[in-house]
């Protein structure tokens, strides 16, 4: 009896017991640290940190809006042209925000604050997630994180890519919630969480939901019952997502709720999925999905990986929404586009973390994935640096225009072209700096709040007055250059700003007077 200690297991012997058994209890590899994936984190705010306007297709414009929705009413001027009139649509994550935050930095270093937030936080998130679906974190999810700076985040759908950086963190917190039965507090927390996410934007709030979904489905098909009952048990989980469905009622009754259409255009859906990660270099982009392709392909298929169930349903749910959805959803244009580069990530993070003894294969996924993101980092802080230079040449032109001044910008729009370019916008910040009238606003029932009545300006007072083509375009009914500098009302402008415009008769520029001129850009005063 006295030698009956001896019989017990040593500590070591039961930890490598726990760890052969439970993939989680195993010693963190470098990947998993905190150090690490603070580093990537913070990393993949980079890009951001030197330009000070984002150089984001349609940000300009939106930041035009924010200020006329914090100044109209002390702008007699603006009050001309604009109206502006608070309503509750999903689709005012920003526009709240920069309220409060405007006051402490002023307009424009609010705007980029938050946005230079929204990659962190969406990087959180995905590694939130990966963690408490898979235990750790797979050496694959870092293939998932350049995704973060997808064609949707590119082109400036702020709002959108805020709420998905909420979403991937609220699900992160739902899942862990979960694992730890605490579906009390998990309710409490959802109910007011949900609500603000519908309102930061629609899109954000239908991700969670259906993430959650999935959650709940696979949870509920391992205690067993029929397929009614297991539904049935998901179902009563996530009704405390559905709050937002009363404000939905609400937004769609009134006049805010836009139109929606273009259905099943699989022509565009293709043409979307060969732009998820487009930025500058075609080429670099293209290769780069590819590589995001392969990884999914071969983790799928290697016997060292495989797919986690939770999430290759929450992949495939994803991509049935995205071949669902119309192009234009409550006067949001392409909404669908918007969901795809999160279905190659939610794919990506779906792919199971290798056993401890395929070491060599988690610590080449690991080295390839830090690479990926390294080297996708580095593009796109390069293209972004060349971007803000452009910025700010172009910008140079506000320094000879006056306060309160009626502005016609125009813009070259390619018809061969593949996306948008960056400086569609642009004109936008003539609102912000110079409190001018600007032809570039955007008029969407249900997608923003900004009304522009300006009758004498005619066809030139909102977008897409502003791009202009050098040849007639077969798919876009822009104006030509010519027939811009014809048409355009000089009696309704004080100047006419043209952005790196196509070829121009220049016999058409008579009576305007140039007072800025950089390259092929100039900033005209209209002569009366």
């Amino acid at each position: 009896m006295a030698h009956t200690r001896d019989l017990k297991p040593p500590r070591a012997l039961c930890q490598a017991s726990a760890m052969a058994t439970d993939p989680s209890a195993a010693a963190p590899h470098w990947w998993e640290r905190p150090w690490f994936l603070t580093a990537l984190i913070l990393l993949s705010a980079v890009p951001l940190v030197w330009p000070d306007i984002p150089p984001l297709v349609d940000l300009p414009g939106h930041m035009g809006r924010y200020r006329l929705q914090l100044d109209l009413d002390r702008s007699p001027f603006l009050q001309q042209f604009y109206t502006f009139e608070w309503a509750l649509i999903g689709n005012l994550g920003l526009d709240l925000l920069v309220v409060p935050l405007s006051k402490l930095f002023g307009l424009e270093l609010a705007v980029k604050l938050v946005v230079l937030a929204i990659p962190p936080m969406t990087v959180a998130g995905f590694l939130l997630v990966a963690r408490e679906v898979h235990g750790r974190i797979p050496p694959t999810a870092l293939f998932a994180l350049p995704f973060v700076f997808n064609f949707p985040f590119m082109f400036g759908f702020v709002n959108f890519a805020l709420s998905m950086a909420f979403a991937f963190l609220a699900f992160g917190l739902w899942l862990q919630l979960g694992r730890l039965e605490r579906f009390g507090l998990r309710a409490a927390l959802f109910m007011p969480l949900t609500l603000a996410l519908w309102v930061v934007h629609i899109v954000g709030w239908g991700t969670l939901g259906l993430l959650a979904a999935c959650a709940e489905l696979v949870r509920e098909e391992k205690k067993g019952g029929g397929l009614v009952a297991v539904v049935s048990r998901a179902i009563r989980s996530c009704l405390v997502l559905a709050a937002p469905l009363a404000l939905m009622l609400l937004w769609r009754s009134g006049e805010a709720g836009g139109e929606t259409g273009d259905w099943f255009n699989l022509v565009n859906k293709f043409d979307t999925f060969l732009i998820i990660l487009q930025d500058r270099w075609m080429e670099f982009d293209q290769v780069s999905l590819l590589l995001a392709l392969g990884v999914i392909y071969f983790g799928a298929r290697m016997k060292a990986f495989g797919w986690e169930r939770l999430l290759g349903l929450a992949a495939a749910l994803l991509l049935l929404v995205f071949l669902c959805l119309p192009r234009i959803v409550f006067g949001s244009a392409f909404a669908d586009m918007r969901l795809l580069p999160f279905v190659i990530a939610v794919a990506l993070l779906a792919i199971k973390p290798p056993a401890t003894e395929d070491y060599k294969w988690a610590r080449a996924a690991a080295l390839a994935g830090l690479a990926f993101f390294l080297v996708r980092t580095a593009g796109t802080t390069a293209s972004f640096l060349i971007y803000d230079a452009s910025y700010d040449r172009e910008l140079a032109a506000l320094n000879a225009l006056p306060r309160n001044a009626r502005v016609a910008a125009f813009t070259h729009y390619d018809c061969d072209a593949v996306g948008w370019p960056r400086l569609v916008h642009l004109p936008g910040i003539a609102i912000v700096r110079r409190e001018a009238f600007s032809n570039d606003q955007w008029v969407a029932a249900g997608a923003q709040l900004l009304r522009v009545n300006y009758p004498a300006g005619g066809t030139f007072v909102s977008d897409p007055s502003q791009l202009v083509t050098r040849n007639s375009c077969r798919t876009k009914h822009w104006r030509r250059i010519d027939d811009a500098l014809r048409e355009v009302p000089r009696n309704a402008f004080d100047y006419v700003w043209l952005l790196r415009p196509p070829p121009y008769d220049a016999r058409l520029t008579t009576g305007l007077t140039p007072v800025w001129r950089d390259g092929t850009s100039v900033l005209f005063r209209i002569e009366r």
